[in-house]
């Protein structure tokens, strides 16, 4: 049994966390504390942004009016199949009652939440796939208040791109604030610029972003504690080089920091691979190729392994966000893989698909979070409650467990809680 490193990735450089924990600690405090002021001043200081931050309803009516009939088919489209998934999970799970004993019904009841608030990453692309991932899933939910945060577009006439704006809209948001960043969160936690204060916060972000969802947990629900992107392919000597290469790259595309990995049996395979891909990052437009390159070079990784259950371990050792098959035993990998944020089974698929329209949700655990989580869906945006109900005649057996346990913890009031139950509601004596 070997596991060989054809290409190993190098240890970026860990940010200072005490830093950056402290600059968003303040930043949050000082917007709680001075309010809309204060989130203005953010707002100008890090977005650059001295416009309203709220999205006034003629911009969003005017974006749909600017757009070509193809992209809105297009997004209508993703939005579709995003929709379609989120319902079929929501159909998964039900409010249920149940006799447990004779006299003692309890049940489950399924509650949305009352306001979600959604981060929209901007900066480097538009990422018009992350809106329709958070904002229709909590729609679909059930979720009654739905608002948008997203950095404003400094080189636009309007404060948000008109196929992002049109995106929300579809979507089903309520509000749209052109803001981003860790004041972003400030603003949704606080509920200010006349938005109520939000439950939960979901949607991908920086990492300012992320420390901000991080230390402003518990007071709100968040979906998830994310990191940079990452994409595990499994493949065997009978894969596509080329098409391997692109999907790799594909997700270096995300960033500087985002790891790759290619998991293989087959040396030729994993060769021509490594061959390819520096060749192929010089067809990329510049910004998207500085990014690859720089994650190439510094997280790619292409693993030589000599059996089967080497990859299978190592594979779920990573538990990858995303997780990519390109093997002739698809039917082995679905049944024994365990952890991954999404899985692709054949080379027909891509992550890419997962990434933008093909429906279930691209908000996926990363830095090993897969190994106890998964991905963002409408039972973030859920209560699971329980109720239960008693008649008269259950209340002896019940009350008398209870007061015997109760007294064997040495938690006496628990024990004259049932007690006194006993001595009112005895069915012998009605």
């Amino acid at each position: 049994m070997t596991i060989k490193y054809l290409k190993k990735g190098k240890k970026l450089s860990k940010q200072d966390q005490i830093e950056l924990s402290k600059l968003v600690k303040d930043i949050l405090d000082d917007i709680e504390t001075g309010g809309e002021r204060a989130l203005k001043e953010n707002a100008k200081k890090f977005d650059k942004w001295s416009g309203e931050i709220e999205v006034d309803d003629n911009f969003i009516n005017q974006a749909e009016e600017t757009l070509d009939d193809s992209v809105k088919n297009d997004i209508r489209f993703a939005v579709q199949n995003i929709e379609k998934f989120a319902k079929n999970q929501l159909n998964s799970v039900s409010s249920f009652e149940t006799e447990i004993i004779p006299g003692l019904t309890a049940g489950q009841k399924l509650i949305p939440v009352n306001t979600v608030g959604c981060y929209v990453p901007g900066g480097r692309y538009c990422h018009i796939a992350s809106a329709m991932m958070t904002v229709t899933t909590a729609k679909v939910a059930g979720v009654k208040n739905i608002i948008a945060c997203t950095p404003p577009a400094l080189e636009l006439t309007t404060p948000v791109r008109a196929e992002l704006l049109y995106t929300l809209k579809l979507c089903g948001a309520d509000k749209v604030f052109a803001i981003g960043g860790v004041q972003a969160i400030a603003l949704m936690v606080n509920g200010l610029l006349s938005s109520p204060p939000v439950d939960v916060i979901a949607g991908p972000g920086n990492e300012f972003v992320a420390e901000a969802k991080r230390q402003v947990f518990g007071r709100v629900g968040i979906d998830m504690l994310a990191g940079p992107t990452n994409s595990l392919i499994i493949a065997d000597g009978d894969a596509d080089s080329r098409l391997i290469s692109w999907d790799l790259i594909s997700q270096a595309e995300h960033g500087h920091n985002s790891p790759v990995w290619l998991i293989t049996d087959s040396k030729s395979l994993a060769m021509k691979v490594i061959d390819n891909i520096p060749k192929l990052l010089t067809q990329l437009p510049e910004q998207n190729r500085v990014n690859a390159i720089k994650a190439w070079d510094n997280c790619g990784e292409v693993i030589l392994c000599s059996e089967k259950n080497e990859i299978l371990n190592l594979a779920n050792e990573i538990a990858p966000e995303h997780l990519h098959v390109q093997c002739s035993d698809l039917d082995y990998w679905f049944s024994n893989l365990q952890s991954y944020g999404s899985l692709f089974l054949g080379e027909e698929t891509t992550v890419s698909f997962g990434d933008k329209a093909s429906g279930p949700n691209h908000v996926l655990p990363t830095s090993g979070a897969a190994r106890y989580t998964g991905g963002l869906s409408v039972h973030k945006f859920l209560k699971t409650v329980t109720w239960q109900k008693l008649n008269k005649e259950a209340v002896n057996d019940l009350a008398g467990v209870t007061a015997r346990i109760s007294r064997l913890e040495g938690m006496e009031a628990h024990a004259r809680a049932a007690d006194i139950r006993i001595e009112k509601f005895n069915s012998k004596n009605d």
